[in-house]
């Protein structure tokens, strides 16, 4: 027996998870032998897991307990991976994620990874330093990360821009399919105004979509054009209060119930052409996440109803950056002091 199928004959590994490990046990799962759904990613074709596996959740964990989430992760039906050079220091997220994947058929594993560098150069170093880290000849997916600005938009666009490496690297082999991840609507419509990707990634949580319809026409254009949409933030419950005791070490609140997991996961896999949500970087929450996605059935009017009631309790995440891009100005970060993405802000 070797070391994965003994741990799906163990049971897998949820203790091990620190902080909600016991959230599970007992905690009204999904129906035992209940498959993760697959969906279409937009023109790719491609099928990936409607709860995709978050990289920056490996920078709160040893290389044995990462390794452990990964594996757990893919035994329950995961198989969209997603990672980027700038979670953890000195790339460490994407270095434990390329041991932690060894023991995984990478054939059966749509694996996605980023860059912040807006420039052709940039961009390309490190793509193949992401190759060589994640121990792969090829991304299936590849995106610019972090978006905010249209400045930033018309530097990665050329000439000279990150998506001319994008473009090469395509031919090479090196990467399958095109896309983005952004935070704000701008630079959002400004890249799907500005090139033909195939993917969008970007926040819907049903606190700042109901607060101030964020989300929206970014998921109209990208269903419009045929982009596969992949939600971020969908556990998201907006940010801390200020003076809040947090639960839990990270830049915003997020659903830690199985009942409100469930409820906020449905509903961004409930808007036009969404193929796939991204958990909060917890490997308790990834456990809670796939529970809500075995179990998925399209939102109804009356389970909208509550979480549009739940969000008028609370206070949008990506209210400051959005406001202040709309005006011509960078984010200033200060409603998001422990972001993986402070290095985006500006004053």
């Amino acid at each position: 027996m070797n070391r994965r199928s003994f741990l799906r004959a163990v049971g897998g590994v949820a203790g091990t998870y620190g902080m909600g490990a016991g959230l599970l046990q007992g905690a009204g799962m999904g129906q035992v032998g209940t498959e993760l759904p697959r969906r279409i990613l937009g023109r790719t074709g491609e099928k990936v897991s409607i709860v995709g596996f978050p990289g920056l959740a490996l920078r709160n964990y040893d290389q044995e307990a990462g390794t452990k989430g990964l594996e757990r992760a893919f035994d329950r039906g995961v198989n969209y991976f997603d990672v980027a050079p700038a979670y953890g220091p000195d790339g460490e997220c994407e270095i434990k994620m390329g041991i932690g994947m060894q023991g995984i058929d990478r054939s059966k594993v749509f694996l996605a990874c980023k860059t912040k560098k807006r420039d052709k150069a940039g961009a390309r170093e490190e793509l193949e330093r992401s190759l060589k880290r994640l121990k792969t000849d090829h991304f299936d997916l590849y995106q610019m990360h972090a978006v905010f600005t249209p400045e930033e938009v018309k530097q990665a666009l050329g000439p000279g821009g990150a998506v001319e490496t994008f473009l090469e690297a395509k031919e090479e082999g090196k990467i399958r399919y095109i896309g983005f991840s952004a935070h704000t609507t701008k630079g959002a419509l400004a890249l799907l105004n500005g090139f033909a990707f195939d993917t969008v990634m970007f926040p819907i949580s049903f606190v700042d979509y109901f607060r101030m319809d964020f989300g929206k026409p970014v998921i109209e254009l990208a269903s419009r054009q045929g982009a596969g949409i992949l939600a971020i933030k969908a556990m998201s419950k907006g940010a801390w209060a200020r003076g809040a005791t947090r639960t839990r070490q990270w830049w915003y609140r997020a659903t830690e119930t199985l009942e409100e997991v469930d409820l906020a996961t449905r509903f961004a896999l409930s808007q036009a052409n969404v193929a796939a949500t991204i958990p909060p970087s917890f490997l308790d929450l990834v456990d809670l996440a796939v529970e809500a996605g075995r179990s998925y059935r399209p939102i109804t009017e009356v389970e909208t109803a509550k979480l549009e009631r739940m969000a008028g309790e609370c206070r949008e995440l990506f209210r400051d950056a959005e406001e202040r891009v709309a005006l011509g100005q960078r984010p200033s970060g200060r409603e998001y002091p422990d972001s993986p993405h402070e290095c985006c802000f500006g004053a």
